[in-house]
């Protein structure tokens, strides 16, 4: 799940994991025109991603074509699923708290 985050917080990773899922599988060489950076760049971008396994590569001839694995976001979206329903439970319960306060402020004052 680290590598997920880690490979995810870069905003070019995050670029080709958008072009990858709109556009399907594709060339690494298109991976790396609206970025504007080179192929060793790209390739090392890519190798986070695959090594976080959020993608796949396969070879044709010269070719190295990827593609998203769907199943790569799965664990991080049930984990952030999992705690974003104990964030709003204790939201939920820190807003009950603080209501109560405000009720009680405003009983001492009458």
């Amino acid at each position: 799940m680290t590598a997920i985050f880690s490979a995810l917080a870069d905003p070019t990773r995050r670029g080709i994991m958008e072009r990858l899922y709109v556009r399907g599988e594709t060339r690494a060489t298109s991976l790396a025109m609206p970025f504007r950076i080179s192929m060793p760049a790209i390739s090392r971008h890519l190798r986070v991603l695959e090594d976080a396994r959020l993608i796949e590569r396969r070879r044709m001839g010269r070719l190295h074509l990827i593609r998203a694995r769907r199943a790569g976001l799965e664990e991080a979206r049930r984990w952030m699923t999992h705690y974003a329903a104990a964030w709003d439970s204790a939201l939920d319960a820190l807003d009950e708290l603080m209501r109560r306060d405000r009720d009680r402020a405003t009983k001492e004052d009458r």
